[in-house]
């Protein structure tokens, strides 16, 4: 399983904002999930749902969030395994980043991502042959 983009869980979850300040970033993140060639972990799709369902604002339904995740189905989806932990691990160390960021970075070297879409990481910096692309700048 092999794709060209990583979507990080802040892409889904602009694309269902309904916030009034995150217009743009709501059509910029339905743009970037049209693109061909990207792909989730197990990681995003479960803290999509949490962050959906809990800190949107306002919240969507779990019914909602539910049926999202099911469309999701159709692009590759990385389960989480020990190889991505402990690769997460050695790039939290070296490159002094979250745990979570460093899972979403393993997953996409997993995949042979060459890029991951996401805004909380430096945008432009490779972190071990994924490079950052920041869709909301």
């Amino acid at each position: 399983m092999t794709a060209d983009f990583f979507i990080d869980t802040n892409v889904l979850l602009y694309a269902q904002s309904k916030h009034p300040d995150e217009t743009g970033k709501r059509e910029l993140a339905r743009e970037t999930l049209r693109r061909p060639g990207i792909a989730f972990s197990s990681q995003v799709l479960g803290e999509f749902y949490v962050n959906a369902t809990r800190k949107l604002s306002p919240p969507i339904s779990h019914d909602s969030a539910v049926r999202i995740l099911r469309k999701l189905e159709a692009f590759p989806i990385l389960p989480i395994g020990p190889g991505e932990v402990f690769r997460a691990l050695g790039i939290r160390a070296r490159y002094a980043i979250s745990y979570g960021d460093s899972l979403v970075l393993a997953a996409a070297q997993t995949l042979k991502c060459r890029a991951i879409l996401s805004e909380d990481l430096n945008d432009g910096q490779d972190y071990g042959g994924v490079r950052v692309i920041n869709p909301f700048l």
